[in-house]
């Protein structure tokens, strides 16, 4: 009998039952379509060798005017910037800063926690305060110990709180190791027995968020002391205090806006030791938003936009539906008057402003129902709102992505395309992926462009996970699926920088598309990666076959290892409700694995069944694969 060529359809299949699905693909993990053949994804490696504190859910890249080329990174927190590659400054705005003398200290005998009495200190246990004016308590806990910043360990009461003495001289950023604080601790004596003096300040940063969305009502859901002191949640639904950055750069600096927080203004001037401050602080802001969903700068005309903000008339009362947007070319003028730009628009339609993004002729804002597009129009209304869609949903402010022309986002159930008009995308994996879905975390899903090969990726976590692990892959030039498990939270297409880049496990910062193997540990770990098939006949399944030969057609191209190699499987099975055959079925062949190497020619393997399954994978350092159209060596017997 001749060779059976082995031809599959591109891109995974889930919606059918695998018998129905005969030529195409059922499972996979970490492997793309690439001209609608399945290939390994390249490896990662770590961008730098430095971490950061708290889950990242968003990243900007930018170049300033002197060609450093910029990072900014919003944890839950912190934010961030990297500058080319090295360490992470930290440039968290202040919320507050004391008079001298209304700080003290308090040591114990033989204990490294410090209490803090602050009448007014608003803080909960995880926030950040730096102190200087320190003097030594008489012991250990000398003036250097004291004047650093800190992590609160605890809350006490609304004027008391605590932290642990550690050596001084040492950042926070000198004692974060895998994205944790690991500081050498300094326990008082007993000639420490003083309050640091009538000259102690402390600066508080704003208030830390939550990498984990709470549900619920009562004391204790969100955070303890944000409200008045020791005050409940007060409405008995979701209470998502999710921290979540927007961030966009205003020429060479940086405008970031914690999400239903306030809207910052980093100087480049400055340089990363700066910190970022309010924008209703720099000198002659004029009726600048306090508080805001999200904010970003119109490339096109360089008006500063704030979505879900406060009014000029009402500051401080966030309209969750109310877009505002500067005077042209400013940073500080926000109250609209004949002579200039600043202005505002209401949405119509929705609860509230989900996120909004930026194509290259119009921006696109969602709400929880609609979607409008806001184009620039000019003088004299500015900006122009136009309804899209309604009855549209979004999984959250971080589900979207544009490329190009097109903006690609995930859905409650279902993904959107936009092009124009707005299109729901078939997905044919969709119910593996919201089947098995955690619904309570669903803010955390993630979109990211990978246009090396025109992908666009979501992040979202499965059902028994409370962080992103898995990832659904839409092809857009292909307009196929695939899927894997991967631990993502954020992702940055290539442009700045040359690969993409993605922060994952330990707080790092990694390239990804750079070798072959998973770099999150040293040394490098082989990623497990594979593609299996539906089942299919040969004939017409009314026949048992047997296999005796394999032709692979498999090229180990740019593979680092000496011996690159990957093992092909065929499982038999006999009825498509049947499992696969197993080893008790002695009376069968049930499975055939062989090695594949760079020059092997064929294999020879001996299988039996009514239909068959075809499987690839590989666990091994530094391989990559793809696969082409492999032969099987096939004779039928007639029996049924």
């Amino acid at each position: 009998m001749p060779l059976t060529k082995l031809q599959f359809k591109p891109g995974v299949n889930r919606e059918t039952t695998s018998y129905t699905n005969e030529g195409g693909w059922f499972d996979v993990d970490k492997v793309r379509f690439r001209f609608g053949m399945p290939e390994k994804i390249g490896g990662w490696e770590k961008f730098s060798g430095f971490s950061y504190l708290g889950t990242a859910r968003a990243m900007h890249p930018w170049v300033a005017l002197d060609n450093s080329r910029y990072i900014g990174i919003g944890t839950s927190l912190k934010y961030y910037l990297n500058q080319d590659g090295g360490s992470f400054a930290d440039i968290t705005p202040i919320r507050a800063t004391t008079a001298a003398g209304d700080v003290t200290f308090a040591a114990t005998n033989g204990s490294s926690t410090i209490t803090v009495t602050d009448a007014n200190h608003g803080a909960v246990s995880g926030d950040f305060v730096t102190f200087s004016g320190a003097a030594s308590l008489g012991g250990d806990i000398t003036a250097g110990v004291l004047n650093q910043e800190y992590n609160i360990t605890g809350v006490l009461t609304s004027s008391t709180y605590t932290i642990s003495a550690r050596t001084a001289g040492t950042s926070i950023a000198d004692i974060t190791v895998d994205g944790a604080l690991v500081p050498t601790l300094v326990p008082a004596t007993g000639s420490d027995t003083g309050n640091g003096g009538s000259s102690v300040v402390g600066a508080y940063q704003i208030g830390i968020g939550l990498d984990t969305s709470t549900f619920g009502a009562g004391w204790g859901i969100g955070f303890w002391g944000r409200g008045a002191w020791g005050s409940a949640a007060s409405t008995p639904i979701v209470t998502s205090t999710l921290r979540i950055w927007t961030h966009d750069n205003f020429g060479e600096d940086l405008l970031v806006n914690v999400r239903n927080g306030g809207i910052y203004y980093w100087d480049k001037t400055g340089g990363t030791a700066s910190r970022a401050v309010s924008l209703d602080s720099l000198a002659g802001a004029s009726s600048t938003p306090t508080v805001a969903k999200q904010v970003l700068v119109s490339d096109r005309d360089r008006h500063i936009i704030a979505f879900g903000c406060d009014s000029e008339d009402t500051p401080g009362v966030q309209d969750p539906l109310l877009i505002r947007f500067s005077d042209q070319e400013s940073l500080i003028t926000w109250n609209a008057t004949a002579t200039n730009t600043a202005g505002d628009l209401r949405l119509g339609s929705g609860s509230e402003i989900i996120t909004a993004v930026e194509t290259r002729q119009e921006i696109l804002v969602f709400t929880d129902r609609s979607l409008y597009t806001m184009q620039f129009l000019g003088a004299p209304f500015t900006f122009g709102l136009n309804s899209v869609s309604e009855n549209i949903t979004i999984r959250g402010p971080l589900a979207v992505a544009a490329v190009e022309d097109n903006v690609f986002w995930m859905g409650k159930r279902e993904f959107y395309a936009y092009g124009g008009t707005v299109q729901r995308i078939a997905c044919t994996v969709l119910d593996y992926v919201f089947n098995d879905f955690n619904e309570a975390q669903a803010e955390k899903v993630t979109a990211g462009i990978n246009s090396l090969f025109a992908e666009v990726w979501w992040f979202y976590p499965s059902a028994d996970s409370e962080e992103n692990n898995r990832y659904v892959v839409y092809n857009y030039q292909q307009q196929v699926w695939y899927y894997g498990n991967l631990n993502r939270s954020a992702w940055l297409d290539q442009g700045v920088r040359e690969s993409p880049l993605a922060t994952g496990p330990g707080n790092y910062l990694y390239r990804h598309e750079n070798g072959f193997d998973n770099g999150e540990t040293e040394p490098a770990a082989p990623i497990t990666a594979h593609v299996e098939s539906s089942q299919m006949d040969i004939g017409d399944g009314d026949n048992f076959a047997f296999i005796s030969r394999i032709i692979p057609d498999l090229t180990f191209r740019n593979s680092t290892a000496e011996s690159p190699a990957a093992t092909i499987t065929l499982k038999a099975r006999n009825f498509p409700g049947g499992t696969y055959l197993q080893e008790s079925d002695t009376s069968v062949t049930k499975t055939a694995s062989v090695p594949v190497e760079q020059f092997t020619q064929d294999a020879h393997i001996r299988l039996r069944g009514r239909s068959f399954a075809f499987r690839i994978e590989s666990d091994a350092p530094g391989v990559t694969w793809r696969l082409g159209s492999p032969r099987l060596d096939v004779r039928t017997d007639g029996r049924r």
